[in-house]
């Protein structure tokens, strides 16, 4: 009777007895690794601060969204700005540099030189080229025409004619003979040379037209 009695009472541990096992449990390896460690705390705080956020008149997560897009944006340009620099106007070609697909500092001046002294030893080619590319230049110095690398002989000569209208059929035959000459082999020729030259004196002396 006592025996079967004591087997079914119920097998509670003692207060002491516990109070240690409980701390056993919670001081455990599995206990401890399944607890968040600093790094969740601190993501969990972050997301609380972004969910509470209004931005835009909106609330939570969608105006966290959008706040994060922001600050992905803002360091893309930083980052582009370090690496590439603060974009600058080139406006070299407007006055020097390029000019026909050629990297040439050379002045107005200094092109009708060369031409002069190609003209003198018979190379009437380089004589027409470097002629025109003078009247090219003096254009774009006085502001009559803008250059840049894919500007043709005869994109000058269209932009040349618009404050030069009566002199587009000059301009047209002049941008010819450069194409002609430099593209397509042409020898060249003394009138070619000379009505490149006089074409360029005259829009020197002529007042251009304002063109809209």
């Amino acid at each position: 009777m006592t025996s079967t009695t004591a087997a079914a009472a119920p097998l509670l541990p003692a207060p002491d007895d516990a109070r240690r096992e409980l701390l056993r449990e919670l001081t455990g390896r599995d206990y401890v690794a399944a607890q968040p460690n600093w790094l969740d705390r601190l993501a969990q705080s972050f997301w609380d601060w972004l969910s509470g956020i209004r931005f835009g008149g909106v609330d939570g997560a969608p105006g966290a969204a959008l706040l994060v897009g922001l600050v992905v944006v803002v360091v893309v340009v930083v980052v582009v700005l370090v690496v590439y620099g603060v974009p600058r106007l080139d406006r070299r070609s407007t006055s020097t540099g390029v000019l026909f697909g050629d990297d040439d500092d050379r002045s107005a001046d200094d092109l009708r030189a060369a031409a002069r002294t190609a003209a003198a030893r018979g190379d009437m080619a380089t004589a027409t080229i470097e002629a025109f590319r003078a009247l090219a230049r003096s254009s774009v110095d006085r502001g009559v025409v803008s250059t840049s690398p894919g500007t043709t002989a005869r994109s000058v000569g269209v932009q040349a004619a618009r404050a030069y209208p009566e002199r587009r059929e000059a301009l047209q035959t002049a941008a010819r003979a450069f194409d002609g000459v430099r593209y397509l082999g042409w020898p060249g020729s003394e009138a070619d040379y000379r009505a490149v030259v006089e074409l360029d004196l005259a829009l020197r002396d002529e007042p251009a037209r304002a063109v809209a």
